[in-house]
């Protein structure tokens, strides 16, 4: 028991006994640390030492907790961002697949055509055909695409 007490206060102590020093080095550039380099003029420093705060556990696992909750909200805004820009390449993209279909579908030398459910192929007839590029229009506006056709 008394060599666990002479262990707990020299463990204690050992802290208390580190010290610290102040040095120049080569390139005239403050220098701190617990050992200085031998040939050089070290200024011993004793730092301030506060204390003991009876709530510093406390205000340690606030400051901890404030730490982790703005690593979450970083995430999630991370998250989020990636999210709207995953969207509005999307979006773009959609767009861009319209145009191509309103194109293709006012092409007039070649004809137009979807497959039916026997796979077989049938030609749109025109009618069909503005029908199916006033829907892509209307796809365009309601994406709000740039240069979709004022509706």
């Amino acid at each position: 028991m008394l060599r666990f007490a002479v262990c707990a206060l020299a463990a204690v102590a050992l802290p208390a006994a580190a010290a610290l020093y102040k040095w120049n080095d080569e390139n005239g550039r403050v220098v701190y640390g617990d050992t200085p380099p031998p040939g050089v003029k070290a200024e011993r420093v004793n730092p301030a030492v506060s204390p003991a705060d009876p709530n510093a556990l406390r205000d340690l696992a606030a400051k901890d907790a404030q730490i982790t909750k703005r690593q979450q909200e970083r995430a999630a805004e991370e998250t989020k961002s990636e999210k709207a820009q995953a969207d509005a390449k999307a979006k773009l993209d959609r767009c861009v697949q319209l145009r191509g279909n309103i194109l293709t579908l006012r092409s007039t030398q070649a004809g137009v055509y979807r497959y039916n459910e026997k796979g077989e192929k049938v030609y749109l007839e025109a009618a069909e055909r503005e029908k199916g590029i006033a829907d892509a229009e209307k796809l365009l506006r309601d994406l709000n695409c740039p240069g979709a056709p004022a509706g």
